[in-house]
């Protein structure tokens, strides 16, 4: 029996063949993974020989759970899936369809991975749970294979829930462009994009045949607001699993006009083939009452990026050059850095070759910088102890989403777009601030309340 979607997303998203690109999620339990499968079964009975499809996840692992799910549902078409090739069937892992259609199923964990695919040739392209990819790299490299000589609408399928190390270029590439259900023609390629949101509730499958699966998804979740928003909501604007989890809208200010007598200073984080992040920061001495003595105010940045996390390739002395440029008269006190630049491999150093700006090695002991940056972050009373101008949309768009390490929980995924933040953790460790301790009220027991003691003799006083 051919698999047949759901009415609601899962119908109006096999529908929309005038989409060039697709972007299916939101909850879990929303059917990502079948809407995915039926896209390709669907593309196989509609276009016979001519279909040409290949379904990725991260890892082979991950490609084994779809994989299983393929069987169930594959083989109602006549699907059948070979693990080695033949004369008739040339593909190794693959699902052949009696009319000659084909659906590989493949793995692509990062960008170098695309070589292997080079040249191919794609009418459709799935791409699984894609918020486990760092960036988008893989995915658009993949876009120079969707080709067909013989008129098939050539087509791509991502799907994912809010959150993982993706979470920032998914939601900036599919969610914010437009509403959901609202195409999006990209105005550089022509290429048209959509997003539509999968929901628990229609899933009625699920719900017939696992009614506790949401109660088991709130269990999971107990305790992390943030994660059970996004699994049982869908928000895109709650980052689960974020390591910042104190970063709050209270960080984030309107400009003001900051006293000219505040100690202004820069940081950088070095990028050439990765973006570069340079911070200007102000440090309060009280005078504005709403920012705190010692508070960092970051009200400037640079952020050297092409496209999401990779870089402008610029030279030292280029960025040197900009960094000027963009300062025009601030009087800054000084300068720190990733200590990576004053490194000399035969060359001159990138410190060297930024002059005549002076840097200062950064002090880049990861765990203890974050800690900087996280009891800032707190602050005291609930009054922070650093803020971000919303001009700084580059540290307010990739800091948030940080997410924790899978190996080191202390520290963040570097897989992810962590350049501002490590600029930022250069910043707080140039000045680190220390959080009081609350001060504990002393108890007097029974004989203390009756007595008082004067500290300068060994006599009692009775009050």
């Amino acid at each position: 029996m051919v698999w047949c979607p759901q009415i609601g997303p899962q119908l109006a998203a096999l529908d929309a063949d005038w989409c060039d690109e697709l972007f299916f999620g939101g909850e879990r339990g929303g059917g990502k993974s079948d809407y995915q499968l039926g896209f390709q079964e669907d593309g196989a009975l509609k276009y016979h020989d001519k279909w040409r499809g290949i379904m990725f996840r991260k890892t082979y692992a991950e490609l084994e759970e779809l994989q299983q799910r393929a069987c169930e549902i594959f083989p109602g078409s006549g699907g059948f899936f070979k693990t080695q090739p033949s004369a008739n069937n040339p593909y190794s892992n693959c699902w052949y369809w009696p009319n000659g259609a084909t659906v590989k199923m493949r793995y692509i964990e990062n960008e170098k991975d695309y070589g292997r695919y080079h040249g191919h040739q794609y009418t459709g392209i799935s791409f699984d749970e894609v918020t486990e990819y760092a960036t988008p790299s893989g995915l658009l490299k993949m876009l120079s294979t969707l080709r067909s000589a013989h008129g098939v609408p050539c087509r791509v399928r991502a799907t994912g829930n809010p959150g993982g190390v993706g979470h920032v270029w998914v939601k900036r590439r599919y969610i914010d462009v437009a509403p959901p259900l609202t195409p999006y023609t990209d105005p550089e390629t022509g290429f048209t994009r959509i997003y539509i949101p999968s929901k628990l509730a229609d899933n009625r499958i699920l719900a017939v045949n696992d009614p506790n699966y949401r109660s088991r998804i709130l269990a999971a979740t107990e305790g992390n607001e943030a994660l059970r928003l996004a699994w049982t909501e869908g928000n895109w604007n709650i980052v689960a699993g974020a390591f910042f989890s104190n970063w709050s809208k209270h960080h984030i200010i309107q400009p003001v006009e900051l006293p000219s007598q505040w100690t202004r200073f820069c940081s950088l984080d070095w990028g050439s083939a990765r973006p570069f992040s340079v911070g200007w920061w102000a440090v309060s001495d009280g005078e504005l009452t709403q920012f705190p003595r010692s508070a960092l105010i970051r009200y400037r940045e640079w952020y050297g990026m092409s496209t999401p996390n990779v870089g402008l390739k610029m030279s030292a002395a280029a960025v040197a050059a900009g960094i000027k440029e963009r300062e025009g008269n601030d009087r800054i006190a000084y300068r720190v850095a990733d200590p990576a630049i004053f490194k000399e491999d035969g060359g001159p150093s990138i410190a060297n070759s930024m002059l005549p700006l002076v840097w200062k090695p950064g002090d880049n002991k990861r765990q203890p910088g974050w800690t900087q940056l996280n009891d800032r972050l707190i602050g005291i009373d609930g009054q922070p102890m650093i803020y971000f101008f919303n001009t700084c949309v580059d540290t307010i768009r990739t800091v948030p989403a940080l997410q924790h390490d899978q190996h080191n929980i202390e520290d963040v995924d570097t897989d992810g777009e962590d350049h501002a933040a490590d600029e930022i953790r250069y910043a707080c460790m140039s000045r680190p601030w220390i959080r009081p301790k609350p001060v504990e009220e002393k108890v007097k027991d029974s004989w203390d309340r009756k007595f008082d003691r004067d500290d300068d003799s060994d006599e009692w006083k009775s009050v």
